[in-house]
């Protein structure tokens, strides 16, 4: 039996992670249709083949609607996407069965203005988006939104505390 060496077993790994992730990517489904409903700041629904369907935000975790900010975040999303066609780039289902998507009003990244408008946060836990861990760094930096604050609470932490 021929022993291969572990550079080419490591190599092997690295060049099989990267084809998945790109096959993962255009995996996703895209669709347009009609915000028909908010949640609360990361939670929207939208019409998919006459049917609605629930959809969680990817990369961002806006406040509780008991928290601070909660209501403004809940708002905010229904400002821009209340009743208008959007774009859906669906990646998975969560635990709770809803559509984990990117969406877009207008070409605009909702999840992206959320964070820019200091009513999320870019949810590293589940994303290394680096253009949301910019928006958020430059939201702290200026004060804005829930970041005007002394000290907010993740709502990671806010559902812990009241479960």
């Amino acid at each position: 039996m021929i022993r291969r060496p572990r550079f080419f077993r490591i190599v092997f790994l690295g060049i099989s992670l990267v084809f998945g992730l790109i096959l993962i990517s255009f995996a996703a489904e895209i669709y347009t249709g009609k915000c028909v409903g908010i949640s609360d700041g990361d939670t929207i629904h939208v019409l998919k083949n006459g049917q609605a369907v629930k959809i969680r935000l990817e990369g961002i975790d806006c406040p509780e609607r008991d928290q601070a900010y909660g209501t403004r975040a809940r708002q905010f999303t229904s400002s821009l996407a209340y009743g208008k066609i959007v774009q859906v780039r669906e990646y998975y289902k969560d635990a709770f069965g809803r559509s984990v998507a990117r969406v877009s009003v207008a070409g605009h990244d909702l999840s992206l203005d959320l964070v820019r408008a200091g009513l999320a946060w870019h949810f590293t836990r589940y994303s290394k988006d680096v253009t949301l861990a910019a928006a958020e760094k430059e939201a702290k930096r200026a004060k804005i939104g829930l970041w005007a604050g002394p000290a907010p609470t993740p709502p990671w932490e806010f559902r812990r505390a009241h479960r």
